[in-house]
């Protein structure tokens, strides 16, 4: 089986750069998870998301950082809660490494 992406369905995952605004708990979920709402610059405004980043993380020390999200998946819900992006990291097990840029970079930039 072919797994191999062409170059232009890789172009359609539209990643970006986004600030965590604000981290929430979030009892309703199955497995352990915050909900996040994160500030993709001008042009896409700010999104909320849960994620199951709650092994590695504390609610404080998310505020403020940089992570990179899928914003063009559909909007999914989970739980009582609607999800509109998907934030990446490196999962190990059910500890999950957010994906982050090493400097400070403007909001809503591509990853590509």
């Amino acid at each position: 089986m072919d797994n191999d992406l062409s170059w232009g369905e890789f172009e359609r995952v539209e990643m970006r750069v986004g600030t965590i605004m604000t981290v929430s708990d979030f009892p309703e979920a199955r497995k352990p998870a915050f909900q996040l709402q994160i500030d993709f610059g001008e042009e896409i405004g700010v999104r909320k998301t849960s994620a199951q980043i709650t092994k590695k993380y504390d609610r404080t020390e998310l505020v403020g950082k940089q992570v990179v999200a899928v914003v063009n998946f559909p909007k999914k819900q989970i739980a009582n809660f609607m999800s509109e992006c998907l934030v990446l990291g490196a999962v190990d097990g059910d500890a999950v490494t957010l994906l982050s840029p090493d400097l400070p970079v403007k909001n809503g930039l591509r990853i590509g």
